[in-house]
């Protein structure tokens, strides 16, 4: 039986999963775009930098919590 913090705890590491996925979807939206557009290319690239480096957060964060 789980405990009402363990509900949390996995409440959250769900949340954090899906908005993880939500970015990854993002990104490839992106770069969809930058196959499309050159123009679009050099608009999105620091966005594209900055998402996968949220990604790259959320997976330490996810990988440590998960050991917790």
């Amino acid at each position: 039986m789980t405990t009402p913090t363990e509900k949390k705890h996995n409440k959250y590491l769900d949340l954090l999963q899906d908005y993880k996925i939500h970015l990854v979807k993002y990104i490839e939206e992106l770069e969809k775009l930058d196959k499309k557009s050159e123009f679009a290319k050099e608009w999105n690239k620091s966005t594209i930098k900055e998402r996968k480096q949220e990604i790259q957060v959320i997976d330490k964060i996810l990988k440590n919590l998960i050991r917790f």
